[in-house]
């Protein structure tokens, strides 16, 4: 299995014009982080996107990735949805609709926000989907299985999946005992930690991170979805246990 992180900033973890904090001074590349997005390449050699933000374009273009599969959504906020239009060149490309994967919230926005893409007669030239909703259950993508993982991002219910050893959590602020069980002994955890201090309403923070980094025991960690005030990736990388890392952009690992 493959993987490369696309993006691994959050809205306020992306540059920004005119800000003068070390993060958007620095010159080292892996302080300069695009919205949260993975792509999975499996052993079965199907290619998997978790999350279209406002830079999937960027990403895909940046990584030269020719071929996707399908699209996962782990939740309707407009840095993890926003670039599903972009979805149109895989349709030409390919002669035919992507499958996009969400729960019921998420799907119900898809719908709402690119209600083009579902309108009777289609106009030509619109995104082109196939929607699933995902429950509880695994489900299978040309044979690959999926275990959905349920988190919640304050309220929200968001998913994260699991795909062989790989599991992939964003947006989460709760895990549940059960769900926890869903992501034990994985080889790869991505996690979610927006900054090292001060607890935030419906994200983890790095201590909260690394507490079910210890609960589920992966053999390797990586943290995304993270902010400004995560602080340099030098500075925390250094200072994060053995088998935890800082993610960034463009980072490839192979299992």
């Amino acid at each position: 299995m493959e993987i490369i992180f696309l993006g691994t900033g959050t809205s306020l973890g992306v540059p920004i014009i005119g800000c003068k904090c070390k993060v958007c001074m620095s010159k080292n590349s892996r302080d300069k982080r695009l919205r949260s997005s993975v792509f999975v390449k499996t052993d079965n050699n199907v290619n998997i996107v978790i999350d279209t933000g406002t830079d999937f374009r960027t990403q895909i273009l940046r990584e030269n990735i020719t071929r996707v599969d399908a699209v996962f959504i782990t939740h309707p906020h407009r840095d993890h949805l926003a670039g599903l239009d972009d979805i149109r060149p895989f349709n030409y490309m390919y002669k035919k609709n992507m499958p996009v994967y969400g729960n019921e919230n998420t799907c119900k926005h898809i719908k709402n926000e690119f209600f083009y893409s579902f309108a009777v007669p289609r106009y030509p030239g619109v995104p082109e989907i196939d929607l699933h909703q995902v429950g509880d259950e695994p489900f299978y993508v040309k044979g690959e299985k999926i275990v959905p993982i349920n988190v919640l991002h304050y309220k929200m219910e968001v998913l994260g999946f699991r795909i062989g050893n790989f599991s992939y959590i964003t947006d989460a602020s709760y895990i549940s005992d059960e769900e926890l069980e869903k992501i034990k002994d994985s080889d790869v955890l991505v996690i979610n930690a927006l900054r090292k201090r001060d607890p935030h309403i419906s994200h983890f923070i790095l201590p909260q991170a690394l507490e079910i980094i210890k609960k589920t025991s992966p053999k390797m960690a990586y943290l995304t979805h993270v902010s400004h005030a995560i602080g340099l990736y030098n500075d925390t990388e250094k200072n994060l246990p053995k088998n935890v890392h800082l993610a960034y952009d463009g980072l490839k690992i192979s299992l």
